[in-house]
């Protein structure tokens, strides 16, 4: 069976349902000494009173009669003391006897094949038991409610370093290079285990992402050098004026990678760095600059390929300038996308106050993959083209970065929709 409730929670019910036996235990066993004492008791009591009957009755004496709250009968005797009818068949011995709506105890002795009964109104004795049940009652209430208020106590006790463990542990510096080890601050027990097997663990995941980040830096510095000689490249064939349309397009085509390329690795060696650029320090643009310098990247392949390209521009269109990198990467990975995956119709860009909108009319994604398609390496249905996947993946990871957000829903009758809020920084 798996519980649902919380570490404390489950400490506090251990502790309840552990009082509540003892103090249930230690309830019916008062109630049952003192039910068997004040029977003893009261067995005694009226054995000597029927003693003393027996002896009235052997000397003939009548001038003492039974206490008030007792009743006195005996086979053949005179009046009201012959033995009823409802009480012939009691053994001799200690019994309980019900006579309507009242409970009596019974005494019975037989002497010399006479049969007597003592019976004696248990009234108030009903009365003690019913007040002592009560006090009972209410102790193992008050000790239940005290028991629940302690372990709520123990429970915050307990817990207190469990939790500033968590705290600790989740915090986002806790994976920088420099964050202090967590196990000094706990004692020599199973917290402080808990608090080595975290140090061992984040310091593993320091130096992954260590790795990572020197990996993807030196990976995009030291391609920088051969696309700066195939952008140099292509821009000496581009001046020489023997080149036919069609070797021209193909250049072209090849310095437009190029530049794309660039800017996807200055995008990668920005998100290896640990800290986010100051604002002052890294080129900023606006949603606009950024639209009109990819769509001059992007017009022609779009409406080569007949499709029509449509931009909207909001009045309240956002004058917040954001990092040009991630912007330019996020927006063009978004134009790429729809241009791959449409065929006929259209593509739109809209720009409004807080972000901007990537539509398009193409083949759209499955519902089923739409929560997916921001994985690495997750491609729609229909691929094409020779990427790995991981343009909306990169998209994803630079929103987080940044704090924006990317939402994809679907267009009717079928095309994708792109929405985009920037957070200025």
């Amino acid at each position: 069976m798996e519980f649902k409730q919380s570490l404390a929670q489950r400490i506090i019910i251990a502790f309840a349902l552990m009082s509540a036996l003892v103090a249930g235990s230690f309830a019916l066993g008062i109630v049952a000494t003192v039910h068997l004492v004040e029977e003893k008791l009261i067995s005694a009591g009226l054995g000597g009173d029927l003693n003393r009957m027996l002896l009235m009755d052997s000397v003939s004496d009548w001038s003492h009669r039974p206490e008030p709250d007792q009743l006195f009968y005996f086979s053949g005797g005179p009046g009201d003391f012959d033995l009823p009818k409802d009480l012939r068949h009691l053994e001799p011995g200690f019994h309980e006897v019900f006579r309507g709506p009242l409970s009596y105890h019974a005494m019975v002795e037989v002497v010399d094949g006479r049969r007597y009964v003592l019976l004696q109104d248990q009234s108030d004795f009903e009365e003690r038991e019913q007040v002592l049940f009560a006090v009972v009652l209410v102790g193992f209430v008050l000790a239940l409610a005290l028991a629940v208020f302690l372990g709520w106590i123990l429970a915050r006790r307990v817990m207190a370093p469990v939790v500033r463990l968590a705290r600790q542990v989740r915090h986002r510096d806790q994976l920088l290079g420099l964050a202090p080890p967590l196990a000094p601050d706990y004692a020599s027990d199973e917290v402080g285990e808990l608090a080595v097997a975290f140090d061992a663990t984040l310091g593993r995941l320091r130096q992954a992402l260590t790795r990572e980040r020197m990996f993807t830096s030196d990976v995009s510095h030291e391609l920088r050098t051969p696309l700066m000689v195939l952008a140099s490249s292509c821009e000496l064939l581009l001046e020489n004026s023997a080149l036919d349309e069609r070797a021209r397009a193909q250049v072209e085509r090849i310095a437009r990678a190029c530049e794309e390329m660039r800017d996807l690795v200055q995008t990668f060696l920005m998100l290896a760095r640990t800290q986010r650029d100051d604002a002052s320090m890294t080129p900023r643009l606006m949603v606009g600059q950024a639209a009109e310098h990819l769509l001059s990247l992007w017009r022609k392949p779009i409406e080569s390929k007949g499709l029509k390209l449509v931009v909207n521009t909001h009045e309240d269109v956002s004058q917040e300038s954001y990092n040009a990198t991630f912007l330019l990467a996020v927006m063009g990975n978004l134009l790429r996308n729809a241009l791959h995956y449409t065929d006929e119709g259209f593509i739109a860009l809209t720009l409004r106050s807080n972000g901007f909108l990537v539509e398009d009319s193409g083949v759209g994604i499955p519902e089923e993959k739409r929560e997916a398609m921001f994985q690495p390496f997750v491609r729609g249905n229909e691929q094409r083209g020779e990427g790995l996947g991981l343009g909306l993946s990169l998209v994803q990871r630079i929103c987080e970065n940044q704090g924006w957000t990317v939402e994809l829903s679907p267009m009717q009758p079928n095309g994708c929709r792109f929405s985009v809020v920037l957070k200025a920084d």
